[in-house]
């Protein structure tokens, strides 16, 4: 079978939530290790999404947003984008800082916060699907970029583009300190890596 995502179905999204929920167990673990303070995180949502549609998430397309991409490769390999609206990743900075950064532009340590919290996320979600599949894979320095969101989009619309027009989309809740932080979880393997994960889990064909 090659799997494209117009073959996702219910069965493949709930293996994909399963794995979304427990690597964001692992990562609230993490994250709360990090800024030493009691974190929750949940995965409400999880869906096939067309690509141009991924910006009607924001009240506008010109909305500045934060991402964090990270590259995996290895048994399989693709790209994860973690994807914060200004307002969330302000109040994480907040969180940690006691403060919330000044305008559009973070200082380096501001940076390196969310950059974190995206290793974080990715690493817990590439590290349920090892530990479910025993693939072996490894993950990139992540890279963050502040603009809108039309434009950070841009960049898996055109790489991931040549693989399909969806994206798989994890939403994520977090609650730290009683504070609600929302993000938007890209999960892009190329479709061959499709075929190894979900063959790897053993569901591939069913449905």
């Amino acid at each position: 079978m090659n799997f494209t995502l117009d073959n996702m179905n219910s069965l493949y999204l709930d293996v994909l939530k399963e794995i979304g929920n427990i690597g964001s167990g692992n990562a609230a673990t993490s994250l709360s290790k990090m800024i030493n303070k009691s974190v929750n995180m949940e995965v409400p949502n999880i869906e096939v999404v067309e690509t141009e549609k991924v910006v009607e998430l924001f009240d506008d397309e010109e909305e500045i947003t934060v991402g964090v991409y990270i590259n995996f490769n290895g048994s399989i390999n693709g790209t994860i984008l973690t994807l914060l609206d200004k307002e969330s990743a302000d109040n994480l900075v907040n969180i940690l800082f006691g403060n919330k950064p000044k305008g559009d532009i973070y200082s380096e340590i501001e940076s390196s916060v969310i950059q974190e919290l995206g290793n974080i996320m990715s690493s817990g979600y590439v590290n349920s699907i090892s530990l479910l599949t025993s693939l072996d894979i490894n993950i990139s320095v992540p890279s963050v970029n502040i603009d809108m969101v039309s434009s950070i989009l841009s960049v898996p619309a055109i790489e991931y583009g040549l693989e399909s027009d969806k994206l798989i989309l994890i939403e994520n809740r977090l609650i730290i300190d009683e504070e609600k932080i929302k993000c938007f979880f890209f999960f892009m393997p190329d479709l061959t890596s499709f075929d190894t994960l979900f063959k790897s889990l053993g569901v591939l064909g069913n449905g």
